[in-house]
């Protein structure tokens, strides 16, 4: 594929993370920038991290935490000179949140007002994209465009919502060239396993009962990563300065009845393989956000339907079935 970018350096925060590692990859195929990934841990194995299966000549990593090595970071910075950073890095889990929110206001708010503040200062950089959630919104009922109010539901969401407004704050005052995203649920190949579509998936070949949260009534606007991918390069290349932009489908579907197609699609009778469990506390009801803002503005638009997503994930899944039978499929908490 023709690759096509004027950015000659971008830097990616957070690049062992599921949406990183992907969006790494997705810039190595389409760009012809030289690419710089930091994750607070070591690069993980190809299982997990897609761009190890492309050529990686123009991909450099380094082990740098955003909470206790940010002068190292800085330096990394004042030596390559990226003009555009973006920031996957995040305490991204909602239901752990809760036992020990000061750790997920450690990297989510504070490690965000000490990155920002010192990126404030650099000539070079261009741009800095931020990777919000739309659970700083809460409930999202109707049609909840950029602008809606925070409402958060829990540690986790609070977290995102205090560094984001710390963000806002250096962008409404011209400190910091920020643009910010915010995401439905994210899905496909290389996602955590204990995430609810992969964890199905392997439920179902392990013939274990999938605890079902609440009876799956939960709605969710599934999107597959590469359309975020997609959707981030975009905004890049179009995206204005002080904006966010909501990438989503135009519709969602209930836990429920992602899992009642992967059984479909695996055989499987839906009743025969779970079982109902109590709901998460502090569960929003429903994640649908309007993303006609950059439909229109940055020409983006999802491409991959959900069923060509489940399908994409069960072919990971089986392709590496040797391997991933082996992992942990629950989530383990790093501080």
């Amino acid at each position: 594929m023709k690759k096509s970018f004027d950015i000659n350096k971008i830097a990616v925060i957070g690049s062992n993370s599921f949406s990183g590692s992907h969006f790494i990859s997705f810039l190595l195929e389409k760009t012809n920038a030289d690419v710089i990934g930091i994750s607070r841990s070591p690069e993980k194995s190809a299982l997990f991290l897609p761009y190890k299966k492309q050529d990686t000549s123009k991909f450099s990593f380094f082990q740098m935490d955003l909470n206790n090595d940010i002068d190292k970071m800085m330096n990394l910075f004042d030596g390559e000179k990226p003009e555009v950073i973006v920031n996957f890095a995040a305490q991204s889990e909602v239901g752990p949140s809760w036992e020990n929110p000061e750790h997920w206001f450690r990297t989510n708010c504070l490690g965000i007002v000490n990155l920002a503040s010192k990126l404030k200062t650099k000539k070079y950089l261009e741009q800095y994209v931020h990777i919000s959630s739309p659970e700083v919104y809460g409930t999202c009922k109707g049609i909840v465009k950029e602008n809606a109010p925070y409402n958060p539901s829990t540690p986790y969401a609070a977290s995102k919502a205090a560094g984001d407004m710390f963000l806002h704050v250096l962008s409404k005052n011209s400190l910091l060239p920020l643009i910010m995203t915010r995401s439905t649920n994210v899905y496909g190949p290389y996602q955590q396993l204990f995430k609810i579509i992969p964890r199905t998936i392997i439920y179902i070949k392990q013939g274990k009962k999938i605890p079902l949260h609440g009876g799956g009534k939960a709605v969710k606007s599934y999107i597959h990563i590469r359309d975020i991918c997609d959707g981030t390069l975009k905004i890049i290349e179009k995206g204005k300065k002080g904006e966010i932009y909501h990438f989503s489908p135009k519709s969602g579907y209930t836990v429920r009845n992602i899992v009642e197609r992967i059984c479909e699609k695996m055989g499987k009778n839906f009743k025969d393989v779970v079982e109902i469990v109590g709901e998460r506390l502090g569960q929003d009801a429903k994640y649908e956000i309007d993303s006609s803002k950059a439909r229109k503005e940055l020409g983006w638009m999802p491409k991959i339907t959900i069923d060509q997503g489940l399908d994409d994930v069960i072919a990971w899944i089986n392709d590496n079935w040797n391997e991933i039978k082996k992992q942990p499929l629950e989530y383990i908490h790093k501080e």
